[in-house]
C-alpha cells in the first residue's frame, strides 16, 4: 500500500512542534483517500526502568507532570527515569546521562526491553525502553537539572511493594507500566543472573 504527503505545515513551534500534515493513502478496499491531521513532534525518548536484582528493589522517580493536572490524586507521578535523545546521541548515552541527572546512578549493565510508539495516532514519538541494573543502596534525594525546570525525588521501592502501587493506580503512566509489567516476566531471570555476573 502506498502514501504520501501532500503537504505539511509548521503551526507551532516552542518546547514542542505541531505540523499540520495533508496525506492520501491507499485503502484496504482498493481506493485512496485523502486526510489532514495534526503531528505532534516531541523527538524520541530514552527511558530506564531502574531495578536492583540483589535487593529486589525497583528504583522509581516522582515529578511533577502538566498533563496530569486535573487528576484527582494530583499531577506528581511516580515513573521511571526518561529523556529525549539529543542529536548525536545513542541510545545509551542518553540512558547513562538520564539515570545520573534524574536519579544520580551509574548503571552496572542494561538490557533492552521494547521500542515503542507512544501515542501514534497524532505523536511521532518514539520509546526506546531499557531496564538498568543498579545498586539501589545508592538511590537517594532530589534530582534534575534546574535549567530544565525539574524537580525529582527519588524514591526506592521493595518489588513486592511497587505490585502494589500499579494495582492501587499509584503508577499511572504507560511508560512505567509497560516496563513494570515487563519485570514480571523477566525478574526471576534476573535476579539468578546476577548473581553470575
Amino acid at each position: 500500500m502506498k502514501w504520501q504527503l501532500i503537504n505539511r505545515v509548521k503551526k507551532y513551534v516552542g518546547f514542542f512542534k505541531v505540523d499540520e500534515c495533508r496525506i492520501s493513502h491507499d485503502t484496504y478496499a482498493g481506493g485512496e483517500i485523502e486526510i489532514t491531521r495534526e503531528l505532534f513532534q516531541r523527538g524520541d525518548a530514552v527511558a530506564v526502568l531502574l531495578y536492583d536484582p540483589a535487593k529486589d528493589r525497583v528504583v522509581l522517580i516522582e515529578q511533577f507532570r502538566i498533563g496530569a493536572i486535573e487528576d484527582e490524586q494530583g499531577p506528581w507521578l511516580l515513573e521511571i527515569v526518561a529523556g529525549v535523545v539529543e542529536p548525536g546521541e545513542s541510545i545509551k548515552e542518553v540512558a547513562r546521562r538520564e539515570c545520573m541527572e534524574e536519579a544520580g546512578l551509574d548503571i552496572h549493565a542494561f538490557e533492552s526491553i521494547h521500542t515503542f510508539y507512544s501515542s501514534p495516532g497524532g505523536c511521532s514519538e518514539q520509546i526506546y525502553l531499557l531496564c538498568g541494573l543498579v545498586d539501589s543502596d545508592k538511590a537517594d534525594g532530589i534530582h534534575g537539572l534546574e535549567h530544565e525546570g525539574e524537580d525529582i525525588r527519588v524514591v526506592v521501592v521493595d518489588y513486592d511493594a511497587v505490585e502494589d502501587l500499579m494495582h492501587s493506580n499509584q503508577i499511572s503512566s504507560a511508560i512505567p507500566i509497560i516496563a513494570l509489567q515487563w519485570l514480571q516476566l523477566n525478574r526471576e531471570r534476573l535476579r539468578i543472573e546476577s548473581f553470575v555476573l
